[in-house]
């Protein structure tokens, strides 16, 4: 384990002794190093956001398998896809250690469960259209590990997002991403610097895929889900942008009839509504 370089001891020493002030800026000083070495991966996140883009537009699903803060973290991106971009809550999901319905109980001992990843994949009918994508920071962790190796006996599609150079799980994976952000202030405290790199790169993953499946018209959220006042009114804004509406209060009848901001531009472009 030691062999691991997010194990390796932090370059800091005396920390209890050090004042709030040089703590915080020796942390900051840490999360500097993250954007750069996210950047030096994204020849392979762009090639397995191309596959993801190409396993969904036809017909396919992602799956993360993930555990600890990485895998927690892809919880939290994932939950916000269905309500961002209106896309089902099928299309992106986590298989966790320990089980979604219990994220907050941190049950880090379910990581080294090498069977129920695979079997939870199977409850959902994983199959070749698909890809997984293991998440873990060591690169070793037996819950990721083993599920990897089982699609790759189904000849499924794999990927990765670890941060230890030539890890087994990286072996597993097709697309592999290997994020390597040095020792962390804590020793061993990959919620830092690694779950920080790993949560950048959900993000690229997720909304550039969005993109590309043509859930955004320009910069604009044309598919959110009207599931607040704030959100309705930031979309009727939006329509009568898009849509050259002068009357707010047509343009969010237009929007209600239709459902989302996407939907009610092609009512326009169709001539359904004089405005």
């Amino acid at each position: 384990m030691q062999n691991r370089i997010t194990e390796q001891p932090s370059g800091y020493r005396s920390l209890e002794k050090k004042t709030t002030e040089e703590l915080t800026m020796l942390i900051n000083r840490e999360d500097q190093r993250v954007a750069p070495a996210v950047e030096k991966e994204l020849p392979r996140i762009n090639a397995l956001i191309e596959a993801i883009v190409a396993k969904i537009t036809n017909g396919g699903r992602l799956f993360y398998v993930g555990a600890g803060s990485s895998g927690r973290l892809s919880v939290l991106d994932v939950i916000e896809l269905p309500t961002t971009y209106g896309v089902s809550p099928d299309l992106f999901q986590v298989i966790l250690a320990g089980g979604v319905d219990r994220l907050v109980e941190a049950r880090e001992e379910m990581e080294d469960d090498k069977n129920e990843a695979w079997e939870k994949l199977e409850e959902r009918g994983i199959n070749k259209k698909d890809i997984v994508v293991g998440i873990s920071a060591s690169g070793t962790t037996p819950f990721v590990l083993a599920a990897l190796t089982q699609c790759r006996k189904a000849n499924i599609d794999t990927g990765c997002i670890v941060s230890n150079p030539d890890s087994p799980i990286a072996a597993q994976a097709l697309y592999p991403v290997e994020v390597i952000t040095g020792p962390e202030f804590i020793t061993g405290s990959t919620r830092m610097k690694c779950a920080t790199a790993h949560k950048m790169i959900f993000d690229m993953i997720s909304t550039t895929t969005m993109v590309r499946l043509g859930r955004i018209i320009d910069n604009q959220m044309v598919n959110v889900k009207l599931i607040n006042n704030k959100i309705t009114d930031r979309a009727t804004k939006m329509l009568m942008r898009l849509g050259n509406i002068n009357d707010y209060d047509t343009a969010r009848e237009i929007l209600f009839r239709n459902g989302s901001v996407q939907n009610a531009l092609k009512s326009l472009d169709a001539g359904n509504y004089p405005v």
